[in-house]
């Protein structure tokens, strides 16, 4: 590990601990040249699909583009952010438990919109208008109907 001070490749772990979390291990480490301390984090590194754009285009999954997403649809709305960042680490880890290399970029959508649905209905139908790209107001007016009509059901 290189030393953030002085570059150096030597030094010692003085404490490991298991993080909050259970996924890391928090090292302290000492220099052995400038006898600084720091700290690194060691994690199990996952194995994130390709998405498969609509357009045919192949990217690295990014969670954040999931994270900005929600955030946009969910602004203004009183929502906490830790109840965002649960959607994107639950959206996260159902899709590296598929263990595919690819992913169509409409699975994720489509899994961002069931969250969004039961958290804030406002926020999903931000999120759905833009999503299914409406071509007009009667386009998100039967969404809206269709949201209501599954909720008087209930």
């Amino acid at each position: 590990m290189k030393c953030p001070f002085c570059e150096n490749l030597e030094d010692k772990v003085i404490d490991s601990r298991t993080s909050k979390e259970g996924n890391a291990i928090r090292r302290r480490r000492e220099c052995l040249k400038c006898g600084k301390r720091f700290t690194s984090y060691e994690r199990v590194e996952d194995v994130v699909p390709m998405v498969v754009k609509k357009d045919g285009r192949r990217e690295p999954f990014d969670n954040g583009k999931i994270r900005k997403g929600l955030h946009i649809a969910c602004k203004k709305r009183p929502i906490e952010t830790d109840k965002l960042d649960a959607i994107v680490d639950e959206i996260e880890k159902k899709l590296i438990g598929l263990g595919v290399k690819e992913i169509q970029s409409t699975w994720i959508g489509e899994q961002i919109m069931s969250e969004l649905k039961l958290l804030d209905k406002v926020a999903y139908v931000r999120f759905a208008s833009v999503y299914h790209q409406f071509k007009d107001i009667n386009d998100l007016m039967d969404e809206v109907k269709t949201l209501f009509e599954n909720r008087d059901r209930k």
